[in-house]
């Protein structure tokens, strides 16, 4: 069976089981072939239908999308058709705009609950652990070589992050830890008046804002808004391809955009537990003084006894640590983005959670190590 189309010199014929085009299938004439290969497979009956390319001369990606077109047709109905020769040209064509079909996942194998557990620790140590690992190293050279090398920074760029990472946050920071401390102190007033140990509300206040509880809740504060923003932020540089443009002006990403935010969040985030501090002893200090009659001026006495050198240092040192993970955190989910807007979204939820979950984890650590 062979038809010729009007207006054009492609041919095809179906023989038994084979479909075969000839001369050429593009813009100017596929919409022809299709109706033409659509007619003519009306009657056919056979459950399997090859479709040959070696006398094809010609294709671009309107014949493959009209030959993908075909298939589709034929499989509605059925019919298995599958495409077979053509010259390397072709089948470079076809591999590149072809649709990609859903694959399903074998299942001819069930793994038992260790594999699933190596898979996935493998997983993690290769595709997580390691990425993360590589880009502390990379943040650390360079936040300490551009200590040195002032002409390699951004003019403004390190006051601009710590006005939006610090000074931004301190109504919000400040607001919290005075509340946190009132409620700590009111908690614990109740317990305190029933065995005469009122005056130990201030130990209790004082103790544990400065070596946990305020850098603690200064650090989830900020993961939770201004990690979110720097995982926005980067991951949309990758989506638009920012940072492409920055490698191919010679420009080092992670030490362009990332260094700044680094710089920045070390500098204010010690500032920030400070004043969240402060803020959770005077919350402390109303509550002592509304439910157990303990003036402020026993109030400072008392903290001035009670409080150690050590506990400061111990808070100072928690925000560095809890400053530095917030911004590889962001700095590393945000970098993994693949799926546009839409990814956007998906990596700064999971930066923040993640952000947060270490932020504890590493309390803890330092927790058991310095008490």
């Amino acid at each position: 069976m062979k038809r010729k189309q009007p207006n054009t010199r492609i041919f095809f014929s179906l023989q038994d089981q084979q479909l075969r085009l000839q001369d050429k299938l593009e813009v100017s004439n596929a919409s022809i072939v299709v109706e033409g290969i659509l007619e003519q497979t009306k009657g056919y009956q056979q459950k399997n239908l090859e479709i040959n390319l070696d006398d094809l001369r010609h294709l671009d990606s309107i014949g493959v999308a009209a030959l993908n077109y075909i298939q589709k047709y034929l499989r509605k109905r059925g019919i298995r058709a599958s495409l077979a020769g053509g010259t390397d040209e072709i089948q470079k064509k076809v591999g590149i705009f072809s649709f990609q079909e859903e694959r399903t996942t074998s299942t001819s194998k069930k793994q038992n609950i260790f594999e699933e557990i190596g898979d996935g620790f493998f997983e993690f140590i290769t595709d997580y652990a390691y990425s993360f690992i590589v880009l502390t190293a990379n943040v650390v050279y360079w936040s300490v070589t551009d200590l040195f090398k002032r002409k390699m920074q951004r003019k403004g760029e390190f006051y601009n992050q710590a006005v939006l990472i610090g000074v931004n946050a301190t109504w919000i920071v400040g607001a919290l830890a005075f509340i946190i401390g009132l409620v700590l102190a009111l908690q614990s007033s109740a317990q305190l008046r029933n065995f005469g140990a009122n005056i130990y509300i201030v130990d209790l206040t004082v103790i544990s804002m400065m070596s946990e509880m305020g850098p603690l809740i200064t650090a989830i504060l900020v993961a939770g808004r201004s990690g979110s923003s720097i995982t926005a932020e980067i991951a949309t540089m990758k989506v638009t391809s920012e940072l492409d443009a920055l490698k191919t002006m010679g420009l080092n990403p992670v030490r362009f955009v990332v260094i700044p935010k680094m710089h920045g969040s070390l500098l204010t985030l010690p500032f920030l537990t400070m004043l969240a501090n402060i803020m959770g002893i005077l919350g402390g200090m109303l509550i002592a003084y509304t439910f157990l009659d303990i003036t402020p001026q026993v109030f400072i006495n008392r903290m001035t006894d009670s409080l150690y050198t050590r506990d400061i240092l111990i808070g100072i040192f928690k925000s560095l640590v809890f400053a530095s993970l917030i911004v590889l955190t962001g700095t590393f989910f945000g970098l993994r983005v693949q799926q546009g807007a839409e990814g956007v979204g998906k990596v700064t939820t999971t930066a923040v959670v993640t952000s947060i979950a270490l932020v504890m984890i590493a309390d803890s650590i330092m927790g058991l190590l310095f008490y």
